[in-house]
């Protein structure tokens, strides 16, 4: 039988109550399929944080090294501004493991309203696959003349040729598995280098997939395409920042956040990938057992997936669909009375 080790760090808020309940899920889904799970759970977070001076140990990256994935809850909370809780252990872990691609699926779930009228599940079924390296998340800059009556502020972008082919690149593979369209977001008409650059790349990647539908939209057009017309979009291929705007987006069209899984992918598999829900730690409600715990739960279907155990994966995703379908545990967010364990426990029993 193989077992996975996989390390888990749930973090602040409501990530510590969704990453229960995804582990929960996984473990159900070892028993009925034949694989084993060893969980190694770290106390990575603001706490930490506030306690010793470092969301993580300075050989954090080299503790994570030896792990088949990584299940991570939400991270920030009042106290610790959200730059340090990133820069201190999301994004140094995205990097160290050459996570570039951050994949987010879209799609409407059976039995959860969409905040469009009129739409249904067919019409609300995308992927958007976003730069996860580089880009507008860069730490290259500064503040300049602190504190003067000409203080400023440089924040640099970078794209390298590597990064930005590489992500297009992963986009159109994926786009072959589904229907075979890729539109790539981009603001070629304001940002004068970067954009005209990615789409540089772009055209030239496109050209090596004839079989493949491409199209550039800018993103704020594309962003009201999502809204207006979402049919007409499969998979999206964005900027660190381009990216990571659409998919919230797409993901509140859809229902919510609390729907939303995504995986930071390390194409190559020579380093652990991480997975987690798209939404934060909501402080507010942490410990109270409202909190929805689908997007964690898809999250480590997605985790499945990557490791090579698709029929556990798919099972997730079926009995997901089934208690939303059916109602059986729906947390308030959703218009429910369902507890956090609830919907766990209803999720875990509908793999069995």
């Amino acid at each position: 039988m193989t077992t996975y080790r996989i390390a888990t760090i749930p973090g602040d808020g409501i990530g510590v109550d969704v990453t229960a309940e995804a582990r929960k899920v996984v473990d159900a889904a070892a028993g009925v399929y034949g694989f084993g799970v060893e969980w190694v759970e770290f106390d990575w977070s603001c706490q930490r944080y506030l306690d010793s001076g470092a969301m993580m140990p300075g050989d954090g990256i080299d503790q994570l090294s030896g792990f088949d994935a990584i299940l991570l809850g939400a991270v920030g909370f009042p106290g610790v501004a959200d730059h340090v809780s990133l820069w201190g252990l999301l994004i140094p872990v995205r990097r160290a493991f050459n996570q570039y691609v951050n994949l987010r699926p879209v799609r409407l779930l059976p039995g959860v309203a969409t905040a469009l009228a009129g739409r249904d599940a067919a019409d609300l079924d995308m992927v958007v696959v976003r730069e996860n390296s580089e880009g507008e998340y860069s730490a290259i800059g500064g503040k300049h003349n602190a504190g003067g009556p000409g203080e400023f502020v440089v924040q640099e972008s970078v794209f390298t040729r590597v990064g930005v082919e590489r992500i297009i690149r992963y986009a159109f593979e994926v786009a072959r598995t589904r229907s075979r369209r890729v539109c790539s977001a981009t603001k070629s008409n304001g940002l004068i280098h970067s954009m005209p650059y990615w789409d540089a790349i772009f055209a030239e990647v496109a050209a090596e997939y004839p079989d493949v539908h491409s199209e550039q939209c800018h993103v704020d057009a594309l962003a009201a395409r999502m809204v207006l017309n979402p049919e007409r979009l499969d998979v999206v291929v964005g900027s660190n920042l381009f990216g990571d705007i659409l998919s919230d987006l797409a993901a509140a069209v859809t229902g919510g956040l609390g729907l939303a899984p995504s995986g930071n992918i390390n194409p190559h598999r020579d380093a652990p990938s991480m997975f987690e829900a798209v939404h934060g730690s909501a402080p507010d409600i942490a410990g109270r057992g409202i909190a929805n715990p689908t997007a964690q739960i898809l999250a480590a279907g997605m985790m499945l997936e990557h490791l090579g155990e698709t029929a556990a994966a798919a099972a997730v995703n079926a009995a997901v669909e089934t208690v939303l379908d059916k109602r059986q545990a729906v947390t308030p967010d959703l218009g429910g009375a369902a507890t956090t364990q609830a919907v766990g426990s209803a999720v875990a029993a509908a793999l069995a």
